[in-house]
């Protein structure tokens, strides 16, 4: 299959929104159609937040990774969080996640990042798949507190 990935722009914000669904789906989870609203805007406006996805020779989304730029403690330069990574389900195992995390690299080395990261679910073991291919787990355990 033929990909192209590229920066998310204002005109893919229908295209998007319903893969973000399906993403917001597959994690299990509903959010205020503001936070979609909000989440889109940091994306295609925000100097910290950017969105990369994945094109089809049709120009159909097939995919998308978000990144968070930020500051760290232990380096000068910021470190880059994939923050969402997701493939459509009728595009999966055809190695447009990979395609996607290497444009996530390319990004970060533009930016001058430190490093990428990222977290998975414990159990999503095709994704851990890929991941150890392309990157090394640390052996850390998140934790977190909601508000």
């Amino acid at each position: 299959m033929n990909v192209s990935i590229r920066p998310l722009t204002p005109e893919n914000a229908e295209a998007w929104q319903i893969l973000w669904q399906e993403y917001l789906a597959c994690c299990q989870t509903e959010l205020a159609a503001g936070v979609t609203v909000h989440t889109w805007q940091q994306i295609v406006r925000s100097r910290n937040i950017k969105g990369l996805a994945a094109f089809d020779r049709q120009g159909r989304m097939l995919g998308f990774a978000h990144i968070v730029l930020h500051p760290n403690t232990w380096h000068t330069t910021d470190c880059c969080c994939l923050e969402d990574l997701f493939v459509g389900s009728t595009y999966r195992r055809l190695g447009i996640a990979r395609l996607l995390i290497e444009a996530v690299y390319r990004l970060a080395e533009q930016q001058n990042c430190n490093r990428v990261y990222w977290v998975t679910a414990q159990d999503n073991h095709a994704a851990q798949a890929l991941y150890r291919q392309v990157a090394r787990p640390t052996g850390m355990i998140q934790y977190r507190k909601d508000f």
